[in-house]
């Protein structure tokens, strides 16, 4: 390999990994805190707090690493410019289509991973994360009751406390329950034993034994009842409504061929979608990079990070337009992606020799 495709090679490599990286930090704060919501609203459990984060960080990589590859060549071909290094680059004779190998084997790569997460690891991760937290409520260690610690119920129906708990975590000893009541009561529950019972439907019934139920009005008043009881069962909410495995979004890309409703079709072409938007990003970045040494860089960045703005909104309302039926099915998102790659093509190869004179043009005032 030449020694300047190697030092171009390295120079896109370590611009992105910094970009990228920049990125995660920032993704993996909005991501952890939109976990953190679910699981104080108790749509997901605690004790799937690590999981869930890296299967949304899974979903979201078809959108992070585009902008990256865009943002990371941009600042290293403009640092390129601003060190003076590309016009001496040019002077060699190393033009646009000379400094497309170099650029494709780094962009080929990530393109191929956007492609498999798009195509296969984001609507993977989705099913796995909808199945973990369907499974998650048959199982109360999952659903993040632990031993001598106060649970809130899901959707603020109340608290729970064990002071003991078998390892299955079917067994309970020393239960307590505070819930509240659609009729504004509260009850107050405790029992020595305790089990969980899960129907084949999917409800969760807490078995308690052995204990005294306290039911009086929330807002105050005299009107409270003590019942003493040998058997008692508490109906638990599930923690998120049971999610539909043939929906579009759900199914692998191989199920979205042969099925012929409308959201599977545009479901499809959404998939097909960003690795095709990103490698006409990473095309874009080279010419918006081009600069002066004096120039200021950070202004052509901007206008890149519009580009990307306006590309993935297209491109998600396009689903939408595809799903209600404003748009042709046929049509897909090829009425964006051809015009996005069209401009992306032009800008790459015409880089350097717009408004240059043609030949055998005189310049104005030349001698005869």
């Amino acid at each position: 390999m030449p020694k300047l495709d190697r030092y171009l090679i390295s120079e896109f490599a370590l611009a992105i990994l910094a970009t990228l990286v920049v990125l995660l930090i920032v993704t993996v704060g909005g991501a952890f805190t939109d976990v953190l919501q679910d699981i104080a609203r108790g749509r997901v459990p605690a004790g799937l707090m690590l999981a869930q984060l890296g299967l949304v960080l899974l979903k979201w990589l078809p959108l992070i690493l585009p902008l990256a590859m865009m943002l990371g060549l941009m600042l290293g071909v403009g640092r390129l410019y601003r060190d003076s290094e590309m016009p001496v680059i040019a002077s060699i004779g190393v033009g646009p289509r000379r400094m497309l190998r170099p650029l494709l084997m780094v962009v080929g790569p990530l393109v191929a991973v956007v492609a498999a997460c798009s195509l296969w690891l984001g609507p993977w991760a989705d099913r796995v994360s909808k199945q973990m937290i369907n499974d998650a409520n048959r199982n109360l260690i999952l659903a993040g009751l632990e031993p001598g610690t106060f649970t809130g119920i899901p959707n603020g129906g109340g608290v729970i406390y064990v002071a003991s708990m078998s390892k299955d975590g079917s067994q309970l000893g020393r239960v307590f329950v505070h819930r509240y009541g659609e009729d504004g009561r509260v009850d107050v529950v405790t029992a020595n034993q305790g089990e969980l019972i899960v129907e084949p439907g999917g409800n969760r019934y807490l078995t308690l034994r052995q204990g005294h139920q306290v039911e009086g009005p929330l807002a105050g008043g005299k009107d409270f009842r003590l019942v003493t009881y040998a058997s008692n069962e508490i109906l638990l909410p599930a923690v998120e409504a049971k999610f539909d495995p043939r929906a579009p979004e759900m199914l692998p890309t191989t199920a979205l061929f042969g099925d012929s409703r409308r959201e599977a079709k545009a479901q499809l072409h959404y998939r097909i979608a960003p690795p095709l938007l990103a490698l006409a990003f990473a095309l874009m970045a080279v010419p918006l990079a081009r600069s002066m040494p004096r120039q200021a860089r950070y202004g052509r960045i901007v206008v890149g990070f519009l580009a990307y703005l306006i590309g993935q909104n297209l491109m998600t309302a396009g689903l939408g337009w595809l799903e209600d039926g404003k748009i042709a099915i046929q049509l897909g998102l090829w009425w964006l992606l051809i015009p996005v790659m069209a401009i992306a093509l032009w800008l790459y190869f015409t880089d350097g020799s717009l408004g240059r004179p043609r030949s055998g043009v005189r310049a104005a005032g030349a001698a005869p």
